[in-house]
């Protein structure tokens, strides 16, 4: 069965799903304590600035009003999550000033990849913390955290307790970059489909078993988004023009994209099967972001391909001068990759990453479980059905 295929009947199965009565209508709310993240720019809070330098300005500027860590104008995914289960957002791990893990921990890092990536940061732009590297950290932090949390006084405030690691939701959105990767070393759509796509979801699959050894038992699992509409693929990756969708996207790298999701729903599966103490909802993004890019202005957004964040080109992008670039004339630094005017109407803010409007609007769609599997919302997600 094709990919878009499998995607349509899962969407269908979905829809009707939704259709019935709902089963969890008297389902207690979960009291998550803490979430613990792991992924990439999509929901990196400050891992990578913290270790290689803060995102210039302008990310941030709408939201936080300065640099805040993450690749946007403003908040992402995450912190919608955080907010709606009455959460601070969550700090990075990475960051050791006015960090508060009391509430959980973010060990996402932008360009992380779930494979590790055979070269440095410097050479492919893909960051040396992967998925593996994540677990490393989430698991020194479990075992560490608990011994200072007994010293009391400062520590009891800002670490969590034991019992939180159990009851706490973990969270997930990686893979993106895996698939990139492929391309970036001239694989093709097959190559990629046949190496890269199956070694990535075992050793995520692998991940998850790990933490849930330490006691996790709640996950939410994104699944990867439409990289063919993103600003940067469509300039870096040219393609034939029988290779452009209607709506101006890179085929061959959605149907890539598709292709994991439908891997990643069969991972899930057998986890489930594997770890019967968990509760893993799969949260299918790619249907919600390639919603808002092809009807962008049904829900009153704007140039859904275009970078709000850049400098030239058709698409705003110019991988030499990214988002927050700067360039000495007579002597001074210049901003010359600046942001649009309103990034309210923007989809796509530099190029990579989404603007804290689309990522509020797609939180808005998968929150209350309308793209799960199962249908469940955020709220209830510790929750069997």
């Amino acid at each position: 069965m094709d990919p878009q295929t499998m995607h349509t009947i899962f969407s269908l199965v979905i829809s009707m799903a939704l259709l019935l009565p709902s089963p969890t209508t008297s389902i207690t709310k979960c009291e998550f304590p803490a979430i613990f993240n792991f992924g990439d720019s999509n929901s990196d809070t400050g891992g990578l600035s913290a270790a290689f330098g803060q995102a210039p300005p302008p990310n941030g500027e709408t939201y936080f009003h300065s640099p805040a860590g993450r690749y946007s104008d403003g908040r992402l995914v995450i912190d919608f999550i955080a907010e709606s289960l009455g959460l601070p957002y969550l700090s990075a791990y990475l960051d050791s000033v006015g960090s508060n893990f009391g509430h959980g921990a973010n060990f996402a890092t932008a360009g992380s990849t779930i494979r590790p990536q055979n070269t440095t940061m410097s050479q492919s732009g893909y960051s040396p913390i992967s998925l593996d590297v994540q677990f490393v950290q989430f698991s020194d932090f479990h075992r560490r955290s608990q011994i200072f949390n007994k010293k009391g006084d400062v520590f009891e405030k800002l670490l969590p307790k034991e019992d939180d690691f159990s009851a706490a939701l973990y969270t997930f959105d990686i893979g993106q970059n895996d698939l990139t990767s492929g391309f970036k070393l001239n694989m093709t759509t097959e190559q990629v489909k046949a190496y890269v796509v199956p070694d990535a979801l075992s050793q995520l699959s692998n991940i998850i078993r790990y933490i849930y050894g330490q006691g996790a038992r709640s996950f939410w699992i994104h699944n990867t988004g439409p990289l063919g509409c993103l600003p940067y693929v469509l300039d870096r990756y040219l393609i034939a023009p029988a290779q452009v969708d209607k709506y101006g996207c890179n085929s061959p790298f959605n149907e890539v994209a598709q292709y994991f999701n439908g891997r990643l729903i069969e991972a899930v599966v057998q986890l489930r099967k594997d770890l019967p103490e968990a509760v893993i909802t799969y949260v299918d993004v790619y249907s919600v972001k390639y919603t808002l890019i092809t009807q962008a202005k049904k829900y009153g957004f704007q140039h859904p391909l275009v970078a709000c964040c850049g400098h030239g080109g058709k698409y705003n992008f110019n991988r030499y001068m990214k988002c927050g670039a700067k360039k000495g004339i007579n002597g001074k630094e210049i901003l010359i990759a600046n942001s649009c005017k309103d990034p309210s109407v923007r989809i796509n803010w530099d190029g990579v990453h989404y603007t804290e409007a689309a990522n509020k609007w797609i939180f808005e769609q998968i929150s209350n479980g309308s793209f799960s599997d199962p249908p469940i919302s955020l709220q209830i997600a510790c929750q069997r059905i």
